[in-house]
């Protein structure tokens, strides 16, 4: 894996490294070590998928997706990480990117 010619923006503990539409491999790897260093859950969350809250129904039980009014602190707690991955790939991204990506509902579909 090459290492880009030019440190470009992104350069920062405290901002994720930016994907110029050049040396995947490179930010693939730094995006990988920057997200699970702020929250090693997130990096499941952009590998799994996000959890989604379920209730059973009837007998024998039917696990049916809660509304969002159901959600108790727990489930809201879970459900964030899938939206706080999406922001973080998203703040390393540029424009072009952004675009293909944007109807993404998911961090793993990221």
């Amino acid at each position: 894996m090459a290492a880009p010619p030019n440190i470009e923006d992104g350069q920062s503990t405290y901002m994720p490294p930016r994907f110029n539409g050049q040396y995947y491999g490179w930010w693939k790897t730094r995006m990988h070590d920057f997200i699970m260093a702020e929250d090693s859950e997130l990096w499941d969350v952009n590998y799994d998928g996000p959890f989604v809250p379920t209730k059973n129904l009837c007998n024998p039980a039917v696990a049916i997706p809660k509304t969002r009014k159901e959600f108790n602190k727990v489930n809201r707690k879970v459900v964030e990480k899938n939206f706080y991955a999406k922001k973080i790939l998203v703040c390393g991204i540029g424009p072009d990117e952004y675009n293909r990506i944007s109807a993404s509902q998911t961090a793993k579909k990221i």
